[in-house]
């Protein structure tokens, strides 16, 4: 039964998820033209057709990048990164673009006023410059206050006696992303900056709220099998969604969220781990947190 869960779940939770999100969008008021019935001959059976493809590669992409980890929880597996190609880094950023851009063009076609991929998915910004120099002084921000909400929960976990609910190591992927050549680190932390907050908060956050898409972004790093990273990811997510809010695009936040994993894969992890391994530092594993 176990075996069985863990097979079906994550396709069906991602299958489920997206009707969700399809609903969600028609009651916004944001279905695209379209998945919408028009009085021509054949416009139902068409609009269904497109709406219903739509609905299933976002589940594809809900599938992969965001309900897959849930398949190998509470099976031991073996990281071995020795197989593992540069380009393979990019393969699930890729793949939520291209659910993204299938979604636009299965909804909208050749699209017309104020109905391009930029209107859609918060890349509309009268001065693209402005807003990523805001995001990253918000990822800095981000940052410290992500780091300390992490370490001063995780000094209070200590105190309290909790000390099991804490990482005692770095999960196996993170010390091999810090490990990788410099440009490689800045180009992995750039793509999960644009292709997580263009599926996340351009995409599912006005359609869906942002509430699900915390969820579901927070699902999508389950990966670490740690589950006290996942209140810095979470906030992370908030702070990101709140940015996109308040600056009405996502240059911002992804400027913030490429800021901030920079920081952690050139600068903190390495130094955590140097410090994890002679001991000096006990708390060190609460500031490994890498979203991507």
């Amino acid at each position: 039964m176990g075996a069985l869960l863990r097979t079906a779940g994550p396709p069906v939770l991602a299958v489920l998820t997206a009707f969700l999100v399809d609903h969600l969008c028609a009651r916004r008021g944001l279905l695209p033209p379209g998945f919408r019935v028009s009085d021509s001959p054949g416009a139902l059976s068409a609009a269904a057709l497109r709406r219903a493809t739509a609905l299933l590669v976002v589940a594809g992409a809900l599938w992969l990048g965001v309900f897959a980890p849930l398949g190998s929880l509470g099976v031991e597996s073996v990281f071995d990164p020795t197989g593992i190609k540069a380009p393979q880094l990019f393969l699930l950023h890729g793949l939520l673009l291209a659910a993204v851009g299938s979604w636009f063009l299965l909804g909208f076609g050749a699209g017309g006023s104020g109905t391009g991929p930029r209107h859609q998915f918060g890349l509309r910004a009268r001065r693209v410059d402005v807003e990523l120099g805001i995001g990253v002084v918000a990822g800095l921000v981000a940052w410290m206050a992500v780091i300390t909400t992490m370490v001063l929960t995780g000094l209070g976990l200590w105190a309290l006696g909790g000390r099991d609910l804490l990482p005692e190591s770095a999960p196996p992927l993170v010390p091999w992303l810090a490990g990788l050549p410099l440009l490689l680190r800045l180009g992995v932390s750039v793509s999960a900056g644009f292709a997580e907050e263009v599926f996340f908060r351009g995409f599912l956050q006005p359609r869906a709220g942002v509430l699900l898409s915390t969820v579901l972004f927070v699902l999508a790093h389950l990966s670490y099998e740690q589950p006290f990273m996942l209140l810095g990811v979470a906030l992370l997510s908030l702070i990101f969604g709140a940015l996109v809010l308040w600056r009405q695009s996502v240059w911002a936040a992804i400027s913030a969220h490429a800021t901030f994993d920079a920081i952690q894969l050139t600068i903190m992890i390495p130094w955590a781990l140097e410090h994890l391994d002679d001991g000096r530092l006990p708390l060190a594993a609460t500031l490994l947190l890498t979203p991507h």
